[in-house]
């Protein structure tokens, strides 16, 4: 099932990729962010191969790339700058990301690689990064949004979370929460809500691969 919808969200990548060449006056950018050189977990050692090589095939359908690889939270809050600069007004604008992210609450994070998290107020006061913030924010006012969210690695920062809580109704996940898109904006992710993805063997993950190869 998850190649099912790994093929239909290629497919339908290349319809607008097809559909955003019909002017050459049309812009389209791009904001592609790999983190695996975490500084208090695991590494993982495929998010800034993955980050690479979208970049390089995003270019090739003639995107504008802003690109960043194992970002602090300062470098991953700068490269967003420069995006939503870019992005402001664009036909397509389009976000990538691979690397660790989790859910609270219902709520969507990306974590930089300066990420230490050991409480929900860690988490809501600190450095991860609010998905549906930062995607208002850079790519708001774009005519056609793309989001692909590879970043629901088993994440070590969950169970230090977890055990912190102060209530028992807190969720948290290493997996990312369900999210709604609103019009123009197509969302895939990586597996299915609140579950884990594969970081993968090979030389990408599984999610990114199924895209180069399509």
């Amino acid at each position: 099932m998850h190649l099912f919808i790994r093929c239909l969200f290629c497919a339908l990548l290349a319809i607008a990729a097809t559909w955003s060449t019909a002017s050459q006056a049309e812009r389209r950018v791009a904001l592609v962010i790999g983190n695996g050189t975490y500084r208090n977990v695991p590494t993982l050692p495929n998010p800034p191969k993955d980050a690479t090589a979208i970049s390089a095939m995003l270019r090739n359908l003639g995107f504008e790339v802003v690109t960043g690889t194992n970002l602090n939270r300062d470098g991953m809050g700068a490269s967003m700058s420069e995006f939503a600069t870019a992005a402001d007004g664009a036909d397509v604008a389009l976000f990538f990301y691979a690397g660790h992210g989790m859910s609270l609450d219902g709520k969507n994070y990306l974590l930089p690689i300066d990420a230490n998290l050991k409480s929900e107020i860690d988490v809501k006061l600190g450095g991860p990064i609010d998905v549906e913030v930062m995607l208002q924010q850079t790519m708001g006012t774009a005519k056609v949004k793309l989001v692909l969210l590879d970043a629901c690695r088993d994440n070590p920062f969950v169970a230090a979370i977890s055990r912190s809580a102060r209530t028992r109704s807190v969720a948290v996940s290493s997996g990312l929460a369900q999210m709604k898109s609103g019009e123009g904006t197509l969302l895939a992710f990586a597996t299915g809500p609140g579950q884990v993805a594969l970081d993968g063997e090979g030389g990408n993950s599984p999610f990114t691969k199924a895209l180069l190869d399509n």
